[in-house]
Order: C-alpha cells, then structure tokens, then sequence
C-alpha cells in the first residue's frame, strides 16, 4: 500500500510538470505537485512503518477527511459529465463563445477548440449571431475576445455577425456581460465552450436568466483532461457557493 501511493504519488507530480509546460496561464499545475507531495508522504509514512504509530484519532480524522474530498469530488465530477457532449440546437439566434487564454501568436489550444465549434455551427446556421466574450488578461497583450473575432473573420465569418464583449474576467462575468446583448427571455442562446467547463458555463447561464439556454461543447485534449477536470470541479464547488449556479 505504502509503495502504491509513493508511485501514483510520484506520477502525479511528473504529471503536474507536464501540465506546467503547456503554459496556460495558470498555474494550477502545481496543485498536482501538493497532490503529489500528499500521497508520496502518506505512502513514505505507512512503507516505513511511521503511520502505525500515529495516534489513532489522527489516522481515523485524516482517513475521513480524505474519503469525504473524494465523495465529494466524484459527485461533482458526475454534474460535470452530464453536459460533456451538449450538441446544442439549429438556428439560435445567438451563440456565446466564452473566452480563455490567448497569447501573442493567437489563441489557445483550448480556445481554438472553441472557435472552431463556433465556426462549424455558424456556418450550418447562418442568422445566427456570435457573441464572442473574453477581456484581457494581466498575462495577455489583447482582449480575448479581439483574438477571437479575428480568428473568426479570417476563416471568413462575415464581422457583421460577431459582437465582441471584451470586459470579461472570468465564466460568470462572461454571461453576465453578454447577456446586455441579447434579450435572456426570449432569444434562443448557445453557450460555446469546451466539454469539461460546459455544465459551469451552461448552468451559470441559467442561473443568470437565460431562459432558452443550451449547450455547444467543444472537444479538448485528452491528455490535460484530468487536470481540467479536477480545476473545473473546483471551479463548480466555488460557483455554487457563492450562488453563481
């Protein structure tokens, strides 16, 4: 048991670095090193025997303490795959493309899987209208959203068809701010985003009142899936608390 942990420990470090060489903006990577650092001594205490001398309310308070995180993580990771693979609905008046990082050379991996779902559906549904939702952040040059309305229109979306809502910081502010261009009782709204963040983005968007809201979801990679799973799930408990969704 000791070595299992110390092993599954040490991967989730190594995993942590892989993460981290993405540059992504964040640096939620290193969550995956304390995870890491977690389970690597858990297991050093237990191979060493050091865990059977603790105390045992210790042992007892900490095994109930890990057990009720991992219940907890599992359930909102079920909320989460409930949207994995929202196809959405044609001829919507509006799709919310919601933001992420961009850099210098354009957009993300991430963000690039959002636009191009957005793209393939704007050209299947042409009165659709674009929102495309994302500010500057401390570590960007540009507006999210001015990289993806350019994205947009060099793939040849007419400018016409996208509005840019450019004060955005974060999922809330996303759908709050876009929400000044749409009419939440009546129009028929798309909420874009990746398959991991789609039940926060869908819900949020409820929860704000828009009323025909349903979901597009945009592939990611497979590989940084855990990681932006266990950040999303994070992200849905800190949303929930603060009644965001």
């Amino acid at each position: 048991m000791g070595l299992a942990l110390m092993i599954i420990g040490a991967l989730c470090i190594l995993y942590g670095v892989s993460v981290m060489t993405l540059w992504s903006g964040t640096s939620f990577f290193a969550v995956w090193y304390a995870i890491g650092a977690l389970l690597f001594g858990a297991g050093w205490m237990i191979h060493a025997g050091i865990w059977d001398s603790t105390p045992v309310l210790l042992r007892r308070g900490s095994c109930i303490v890990a057990g009720t995180v991992a219940v907890v993580l599992v359930v909102v990771l079920g909320f989460i795959m409930t949207d994995f693979d929202d196809k959405g609905e044609p001829n919507l008046d509006y799709i919310i493309v919601l933001g992420a990082q961009v850099r210098d050379q354009g957009p993300s991996v991430v963000l690039r899987y959002r636009l191009d779902t957005a793209y393939d559906y704007l050209i299947e549904n042409e009165q659709t209208t674009c929102i495309v939702s994302g500010g500057r952040g401390g570590n960007e040059s540009v507006s999210e959203a001015q990289v993806m309305a350019q994205y947009l229109t060099d793939r040849g979306i007419s400018p016409e068809r996208i509005i840019m809502e450019d004060k955005s910081l974060n999922t809330t502010e996303n759908i709050e701010n876009s929400m000044a261009f749409i009419d939440a009782r009546s129009d028929s709204v798309g909420i874009v985003t990746n398959n991991f963040h789609m039940h926060r983005g869908l819900s949020i968007a409820r929860k704000k009142g828009i009323e025909h809201a349903c979901g597009i979801a945009a592939p990611s990679k497979t590989w940084y899936l855990p990681n932006n799973m266990l950040r999303e799930a994070l992200g849905v408990i800190k949303d929930k608390a603060f009644g965001n969704m």
